[in-house]
């Protein structure tokens, strides 16, 4: 596998899948879907960590109270250009509030969905290495044991979502 640089996205194939890792603000390309970390309440911010309250606050409080959590490991689709695919794999009454496990079921749920949708593009953060302590080797190891087990093509171009430094050891981790 190659590794090139394309502007600040660093690219790899990893058999019929191309691998690119690029930071939020410079895509190397187009997505159909971007997954999202999240947690069973739906309540972290992509960009902040825990949304801030609003004016809305009690309103959301009563919803909280009386809706019930997304179970660790799912992944819901949400509309929007591209589809948003909240994978969740922090349940904040746990400590720590990931698990290996989730993370793993969250990453096939995304790569079923891709091909269940006919997807070829999606961008996908390092799940639970932003809102908890996964470390990126340990995603890394997971993404690729999950993409040999995807089914054939689907997605055809995925795009890791990195920090601005790093891209290049990220996709290091896809080699065998």
């Amino acid at each position: 596998m190659q590794a090139r640089g394309a502007g600040t996205a660093h690219i790899r194939r990893f058999g019929r899948v191309r691998v690119a890792a690029a930071p939020a603000s410079q895509p190397p390309f187009p997505v159909q879907a971007m997954a999202i970390e999240q947690d069973t309440t739906l309540l972290l911010d992509d960009t902040t960590g825990l949304r801030e309250p609003s004016e809305d606050y009690p309103r959301l409080i009563t919803q909280m109270a009386s809706a019930r959590p997304a179970r660790p490991g799912s992944v819901l689709v949400r509309g929007g250009m591209p589809l948003r695919l909240l994978a969740v794999v922090h349940d904040f009454d746990q400590d720590p509030s990931w698990r290996v496990s989730w993370v793993q079921t969250a990453l096939a749920s995304i790569f079923r969905i891709a091909a269940r949708r006919g997807l070829h593009a999606v961008g996908l953060p390092l799940l639970g290495t932003r809102h908890g302590r996964l470390g990126p080797p340990v995603f890394m190891s997971l993404l690729r044991h999950t993409l040999g087990e995807a089914e054939a093509g689907c997605p055809r171009r995925l795009w890791l979502v990195v920090p601005e430094e790093g891209a290049e050891a990220v996709l290091e981790a896809l080699d065998p």
